[in-house]
């Protein structure tokens, strides 16, 4: 039986052709879905669709919310029909979801075009990760998980770039139809990336009778656990994501220059946090690394939104404060490799789509709760409970199994725990 790609004892090219797939898909997903943020804080977006703030806060939120369906949908496709061909569908969706958009003439229009767009962006994330999961060896599983997750920087970067610089030059319209251009990649991807080998060597693959096995009894208290963690964790994520440009430009009255420095220097702090928490969920495990980057997201916001008088007493510790609010997004760098090594390779995919998805789309409240709490009391008094989920989801971890190396071959690498026993 030929070597699987996993049991090689170092990276090869074909593992980096994998990455760079799965990152480039990664980049424009979540530069899809972040982009409307900032074209709302820097173009007559709303205006032009005659749209208040309520309503494009249920416009947002719905974004969130239909990566859920995308997620659990293209996840059980995948563990069915192979990664590859998924990576490929769900890019062609949410590229046309963004190009729709610029094509929106209000409000209804508007809620179809971000929901095509949460379709693909929720699959796209769960197949990638678990091709990237299944294919690398376990010993390198945790950075390369987290470099597959610094695309959401590259992917955050990108959107800030285009909607504060490119939105109000070329407007609104023009900046989603241009972003629908990363369709093209899927013919790079058909070209050059080969199909996971774990899931081709299993003889059953996925299905509804398979997405079932993830509440029974050997899996259900994982499936929860997991969920509950990355709820939290997505709860403090898009309250910030969400309304941190705006509280920036509305409340503290920052320029749109100053606002977009800011977030260059956050940007360039999640780039660290993700390579920095990927050797340290190789060596000292999943649980640790993300536990210490939650704690810094929840230091940075608190310092940011309640401390604003403090951090803002010298331009440098404000930007300081900005960086470990994105050093605090390595926290993510250990959840795709913990979810990989949580779930078979029957429901891997379905897992992963359906836990990260399901806890992006129970966010479709964030930003309407976040307008409700602004309007009745400030902005900095709605974001801050963005650093309590973070601490949440830093304590709630632990209840998981450490899976630190596991392999993905083995019987015993599914959730029931006894997989951490195991080294590779």
């Amino acid at each position: 039986m030929p070597q699987l790609l996993c049991e090689s004892p170092k990276p090869l090219a074909v593992h980096r052709t994998i990455l760079a797939c799965a990152w480039l898909g990664w980049i424009f997903d979540f530069y899809d879905l972040t982009l409307i943020t900032f074209l709302v804080a820097s173009t007559p977006l709303t205006r032009d669709l005659g749209l208040s703030r309520p309503d494009m806060a249920v416009v947002l939120g719905a974004s969130l919310g239909f990566t859920a369906f995308g997620g659990l949908i293209c996840g059980m496709l995948a563990d069915r029909y192979g990664r590859k061909p998924l990576l490929m569908g769900t890019i062609l969706v949410y590229s046309l979801g963004t190009c729709i958009s610029g094509l929106a003439t209000g409000w209804w229009s508007l809620m179809l075009a971000r929901a095509i767009t949460g379709l693909g962006v929720g699959g796209e994330w769960a197949v990638a990760h678990a091709l990237v999961g299944e294919t690398v060896p376990p010993r390198m599983r945790g950075r390369y998980g987290s470099y597959l997750q610094t695309g959401a920087t590259f992917g955050l970067f990108l959107a800030t770039l285009v909607g504060n610089y490119a939105g109000p030059r070329i407007g609104w319209r023009w900046c989603f139809l241009l972003s629908a251009l990363p369709a093209l990649l899927v013919v790079f991807i058909r070209r050059s990336m080969p199909e996971s080998d774990i899931w081709q060597s299993r003889p059953r693959r996925g299905g509804l009778m398979e997405m079932t096995a993830l509440f029974g009894p050997r899996l259900r208290k994982a499936t929860l656990l997991a969920f509950s963690v990355t709820v939290c964790a997505m709860a403090a994520y898009w309250i910030k994501t969400i309304w941190l440009p705006t509280y920036f430009r509305e409340t503290r009255g920052l320029s749109l220059d100053a606002s977009s420095r800011l977030f260059f220097v956050g940007q360039l702090g999640s780039l660290t946090g993700y390579i920095l928490s990927g050797f340290a969920s190789d060596r000292f495990g999943r649980r640790p690394a993300y536990s210490i980057f939650a704690a810094c997201k929840a230091l940075g916001m608190l310092m940011i939104t309640v401390g604003w008088a403090l951090a803002s007493v010298h331009p440098l510790l404000l930007f300081g404060c900005m960086f470990l609010v994105g050093v605090g997004e390595g926290n993510w760098g250990a959840v795709g490799p913990l979810l990989n090594e949580l779930f078979p390779t029957e429901v891997r995919a379905a897992a992963l789509g359906m836990i990260y998805n399901f806890a992006r789309g129970a966010q479709f409240v964030a930003p309407i709760m976040i307008a409700q709490v602004a309007a009745r009391y400030s902005f900095a008094e709605a974001l801050a409970p963005a650093a309590l989920f973070a601490l949440l989801s830093g304590a709630l971890v632990w209840a998981l199994p450490e899976t630190k190396g596991v392999s993905l071959t083995s019987p015993r690498a599914v959730a029931a725990g006894a997989a951490s026993e195991q080294r590779s």
